[in-house]
């Protein structure tokens, strides 16, 4: 690994935490990914041989752990207590980019796989009906694609491909559109009425559908445009 040759814990940190991809990994496992499935679902574009090396760089540095699970003895990813005090870093970072980067949101942002496995760790459990509700979301515009979101208590879950079930609610949208209104950049009933985002099925679903989610946790972060 090149270092900084400096004493200074900033160059020091830098050369564990900076490298490219490590701090979605961190993101990804402080936001509760712990298969290696799982944090490719959360960073689709990554090599996977890069993947597993920046992993092994971490359990190196003390920041992750693996651990074989069941019988199976599949791998799962864990965050020490080095890396669970990232969390803070990562936070900050994240409210950063979103006030002074994130202005907006082009086709060069876009990733619908990325969102749909944000959305489906942002639900409002509470807010769920009493019976699975499965969600269909067809992209089309800047990247296209089809999702499945399988909205049930205790524990919703997101899908690739089609999961066999009979799909509760149809949505329909422009990916740029609802990458930012989960953003915070606009609204869902904006969107909807603009005709960028149009759902079918239940009426009571339709109605209840954008608040069974919370959005980004950096959706509320105030942008601050054309600053200096």
């Amino acid at each position: 690994m090149k270092t900084y040759s400096q004493f200074c814990p900033v160059a020091m940190a830098a050369e564990i935490f900076a490298e490219r991809w490590t701090p979605l990994i961190i993101r990804e496992l402080l936001m509760g990914s712990r298969r290696f499935s799982e944090l490719e679902y959360g960073m689709p574009r990554i090599p996977r041989s890069l993947l597993t090396q920046r992993l092994r760089t971490l359990e190196d540095a003390g920041v992750v752990t693996r651990k074989a699970q069941g019988e199976s003895k599949r791998a799962e990813y864990h965050l020490t207590e080095a890396g669970a005090d990232l969390l803070d870093v990562v936070m900050r970072l994240g409210e950063w980019g979103q006030k002074w980067i994130n202005h907006d949101i082009g086709p060069g942002n876009v990733d619908p796989t990325l969102l749909v496995w944000d959305m489906h760790r942002r639900v409002n459990i509470d807010l769920l009906p009493e019976e699975r509700v499965v969600v269909q979301l067809d992209f089309h515009g800047a990247a296209k694609g089809t999702y499945w979101l399988v909205l049930e208590k205790p524990e919703p879950s997101v899908c690739m491909w089609d999961p066999g079930f009979e799909v509760d609610l149809f949505v329909a949208t422009d990916t740029i559109a609802i990458h930012r209104a989960w953003m915070g950049m606009t609204s869902f009933a904006e969107c909807v009425e603009d005709g960028l985002i149009e759902l079918d099925g239940l009426t009571a679903h339709v109605k209840a559908f954008p608040g069974w989610f919370k959005l980004s946790v950096f959706s509320g972060v105030e942008r601050v445009v054309n600053a200096g």
